[in-house]
């Protein structure tokens, strides 16, 4: 389902004081690398309020990827790589999810309700769409679709964090590369963080890429026939500035030992 899917008559969500769906850094970028930040931050708009939340709860790793927004801003000069972070809580909704996934806007997470997300009407529904889904998205596919366009390589990474502990239970990864139909990318990123000698590296842990949960590797990369690979990072390593800027070193370095096998032409 694409997310231009629109009724003209919802009224708008976003107003004075909230920031746009979206931010683009290196917007020129020369890199082929491509990087897609879904849960960048755990802002709510000003209309929707605290959506009912204990206090200190949105800033769990259940309102946004802890510590990746950082990793990113660090990576993207580095890399000189076109980036773009959305800006808004992955409780009002979250931008990784099919537009028919029963957690794009989730009523409880990790044991927590969301009362303001309960019993949406379809067009409270449809205004998170319009306002912040649909743009982040369309922005995605219209950068991707001018680099089609001037036959620029492209290598899609999208970038997460992860709770160190889910359920009770210990994560003992470091980081981990997700993927579905085309491994590729990912087990070349996988052996190269490997051979660092001081990771545990997931392949396809904590989590796996599918068509019923996850919108962005297989809308942006598998449908387009891109190398990609989605990125998790354990975020007690990149919770603090000096974590962020470690990783985001240890990725520029990575990320170019391992582009130009997928490089073309």
């Amino acid at each position: 389902m694409s997310p231009d899917t629109a009724h003209a008559a919802v009224p708008a969500l976003l107003g004075p004081g909230d920031p746009p769906p979206f931010e683009v850094l290196q917007p020129h970028g020369g890199s082929p690398w491509l990087l897609v930040v879904d849960h960048a931050e755990r802002t709510v708009p000003r209309a929707l309020g605290d959506l009912g939340l204990p206090p200190g709860e949105i800033d769990r790793h259940i309102g946004w990827d802890i510590g990746i927004g950082g990793v990113a801003r660090q990576l993207a000069p580095q890399l000189d790589a076109w980036t773009v972070l959305q800006n808004f809580s992955r409780l009002v909704i979250d931008c990784n999810r099919p537009l028919d996934a029963p957690t794009l806007i989730a009523a409880a997470s990790d044991g927590t309700a969301v009362p303001a997300n309960a019993a949406l009407d379809g067009a409270q529904r449809q205004a998170r769409i319009q306002a912040i889904f649909a743009p982040y998205h369309d922005r995605i596919r219209r950068e991707l679709d001018a680099r089609a366009a001037q036959r620029r390589p492209t290598l899609l990474a999208t970038l997460h964090s992860f709770t160190p502990s889910m359920g009770g239970i210990d994560r003992p990864w470091h980081c981990g590369v997700l993927y579905h139909r085309d491994p590729r990318l990912a087990h070349a990123l996988r052996d190269a963080l490997q051979a660092e000698g001081d990771l545990v590296v997931g392949d396809n842990q904590p989590y796996a890429v599918s068509d019923a949960s996850d919108y962005a590797i297989p809308v942006h990369g598998e449908a387009r026939g891109l190398a990609h690979v989605e990125l998790e990072i354990r975020q007690d390593l990149i919770a603090d500035a000096a974590g962020q800027q470690a990783w985001a070193r240890r990725l520029a370095r990575l990320f170019d030992v391992v582009a130009p096998a997928f490089l073309h032409g």
